[in-house]
């Protein structure tokens, strides 16, 4: 399934803007033969926007929900994106997917929230695997801190996901997580990663891109620089079947050693 990672910040503070930027993004992929274009965190909104994180944020059917299922339908691919999502009085940090007929599939809410920033503005989810099926793959979707947790991950991989999509608004100095965590957590788990990073000077944060999609060989299928850019590569089943049967990594676990990492 070539899958295609937009590296970009959109415009902070416009959904209407960010919109425009998905739907023109979206048609360049699908003429490049994507299936599934995957976008950052809060990509709808913009990541470091103070309190219009509140004022913006939406319910996971809300009209931006409804526009991005249309202009998936239209395009003839799958779409998974951030957002703020408003679920009565709190608001998550979240991601959603949905199909290329605009269905919406999964909807997940960041578990791990990262710095004083995220606390002061959201809640954290509470469901640390959520999944769909997409192309005969098993999709699971994570959001940017949450990828740094080994224990998530490895969940993923118990409950079969075959491509994790990990939607990002990561930040200098951290781009040790981009350049070697991202593809170890594909090696160790026997997973694709595809992880679609924000770009440039935000508030106060300076966004690094380097976005990725890591293969099970812990190898990057492709790899963005730091500006605004659109990579495509293939998540290749046929590979991920016959990695899974050289790298035991799972089948050779010890679980009743590892009680006290809970």
């Amino acid at each position: 399934m070539r899958t295609a990672l937009l590296q970009s910040s959109g415009r902070p503070g416009s959904t209407v803007e960010n919109l425009k930027v998905l739907d023109e993004t979206a048609g360049r992929a699908a003429a490049a033969g994507a299936a599934l274009l995957v976008a950052p965190e809060m990509f709808l909104t913009g990541y470091s926007i103070g309190d219009d994180v509140s004022r913006l944020a939406e319910p996971a059917d809300g009209d931006s929900a409804d526009a991005i299922a249309e202009l998936a339908h239209r395009h003839g691919l799958a779409i998974a994106y951030g957002y703020p999502e408003r679920d009565g009085d709190r608001v998550h940090n979240s991601a959603q997917l949905i199909s290329a007929d605009g269905t919406r599939l999964a909807n997940y809410r960041k578990s791990h929230l990262f710095g004083g920033f995220e606390r002061d503005h959201f809640t954290p989810g509470d469901q640390p695997v959520v999944q769909a099926e997409l192309n005969g793959l098993t999709v699971g979707i994570m959001i940017c801190y949450d990828v740094e947790f080994p224990e998530l991950v490895r969940a993923h991989a118990l409950a079969g996901t075959d491509l994790l999509l990990v939607p990002t608004a990561n930040m200098h100095p951290f781009e040790l997580v981009a350049e070697s965590l991202v593809p170890v957590r594909a090696w160790e788990n026997q997973m694709y990663v595809a992880y679609a990073n924000r770009i440039g000077q935000e508030g106060e944060f300076e966004f690094f891109g380097l976005s990725a999609l890591a293969g099970p060989d812990g190898v990057a299928r492709a790899r963005a620089g730091r500006g605004e850019e659109l990579v495509l590569a293939d998540v290749d089943p046929a590979l991920l079947a016959a990695s899974r049967a050289a790298n035991p990594y799972l089948k050779d676990r010890r679980p009743g050693l590892y009680g006290s990492l809970a």
